[in-house]
C-alpha cells in the first residue's frame, strides 16, 4: 500500500460484483454485477451507471487494441465490444460442445486469450453441461483455434500472466462447490506454470500454494494480488505471502486503474473498494 493509503469504499447495494477492468481513455471503472445480469460503469466525474445489460457477466478485460472482452456465463461465451458497441462472440464451445460458463480471462502479448472454464454459470453447476471437465483454454482470435492447456484441475478461476510472460498463474477454488461430492474434500490452490514457446504448459507446475483466491491481478515487480477471503492477500513471484490488506466483504477480482495505474479497485459480494498502492499494474508497462 502506499504511505497512509486506506480502503475507500466507493458504492455498495449490488448483489454480486465481478471482473473489474480500468479503460484508460474514458477514465472509468467497467465492471459485472453477475446476478443482476448487468455491466456497471464507474468514474470520479458521474458516478455509477449502467453500462449494458449482460447475461451473467463475469471477467472483463482490454484486450491490446483497448477494445472489452467479456466472459458471459449465462451465454457461455466470450464476447468483444467492438468500437462501434456491437458484441462479437469470440467463443462459445469447444471440440464441439458448448462451454461450461467462462469465468476469467488474461491476454498474452501474442493476442491469445487465455481463459478458465468452470460450471457455476450452470443451473446446479451441472444441468446442460456439455464439456467432460472443468478446463483452462487458450483461444487464438486470429484463427479461431481453442486449445486445452489445463485438464486437471478441480474448479479454474482466476487467471493472470507474470509481467514477463513466462509464468501463468491459475487459481482452483477446491471442490467447495464442486457438482461431483466425492472432490468436495479437494482444497483451493494457487498454481505457477512455465508457459513454453510453443504456447503450451510445462506439467510440473513451477509453484503451488495451498489458499483461496477467486480472481486476481499482477503489479508491474510480478507481486500477485489475489483475492482471498479476509482480503487482498499478496503473493510474491515465487508464490510467497507478503501480507493481506483485509476488506470488509470477500473480496472477488481486483484490477489496477487510476491515471497511473497505482489504484487498486476491488470487487465485492455487494460494494466496489479502491486503495492507493506504491507498485503500479503491469499494464502500464510499454510493451504490454
Amino acid at each position: 500500500m502506499a504511505p497512509g493509503a486506506g480502503l475507500v469504499k466507493i458504492v455498495g447495494d449490488m448483489k454480486f460484483t465481478e471482473g473489474p477492468v480500468w479503460l484508460p481513455k474514458e477514465k472509468k471503472l467497467v465492471f459485472s454485477d453477475v446476478s443482476s445480469g448487468k455491466l456497471l460503469e464507474w468514474s470520479e466525474t458521474d458516478g455509477l451507471k449502467l453500462f449494458r445489460e449482460s447475461p451473467s457477466p463475469n471477467g472483463n478485460l482490454l484486450d491490446r487494441e483497448g477494445r472489452l472482452l467479456t466472459c458471459r456465463q449465462g451465454a457461455r461465451d466470450i464476447v468483444r465490444t467492438e468500437k462501434n458497441g456491437k458484441l462479437t462472440v469470440l467463443c462459445d464451445s469447444f471440440g464441439g460442445k458448448r462451454l461450461n460458463s467462462p469465468n476469467d480471462l488474461a491476454m498474452k502479448s501474442d493476442g491469445t486469450i487465455w481463459f478458465t472454464d468452470p460450471p457455476w454459470g450452470l443451473p446446479d453447476a451441472r444441468k446442460g453441461k456439455e464439456q467432460p471437465g472443468h478446463w483452462v483454454f487458450r483461444l487464438d482470435p486470429k484463427t479461431k483455434t481453442v486449445t486445452a492447456v489445463v485438464k486437471d484441475l478441480c474448479m479454474p478461476n482466476g487467471i493472470a500472466f507474470s509481467p514477463d510472460e513466462r509464468h501463468i498463474y491459475i487459481a482452483d477454488t477446491g471442490g467447495n462447490w464442486h457438482p461431483d461430492e466425492s472432490l468436495r474434500d479437494l482444497p483451493a490452490t494457487m498454481t505457477a506454470y512455465q508457459v513454453k514457446a510453443d504456447g503450451t504448459l510445462d506439467k510440473k507446475p513451477v509453484w503451488k500454494s495451498t489458499g483461496f483466491c477467486d480472481g486476481m491481478c499482477v503489479d508491474v515487480l510480478g507481486n500477485i494480488y489475489t483475492t482471498a477471503r479476509a482480503g487482498i492477500t499478496v503473493l510474491s513471484p515465487d508464490g510467497e505471502s507478503i501480507g493481506t490488506m483485509k476488506t470488509p466483504e470477500p473480496p472477488t477480482n481486483c484490477c489496477f486503474g487510476g491515471d497511473d495505474f497505482k489504484t487498486l479497485f476491488i470487487t465485492a459480494p455487494t460494494s466496489l473498494y479502491s486503495v492507493e498502492l506504491a507498485n503500479p499494474g503491469d499494464m502500464l508497462r510499454k510493451d504490454r
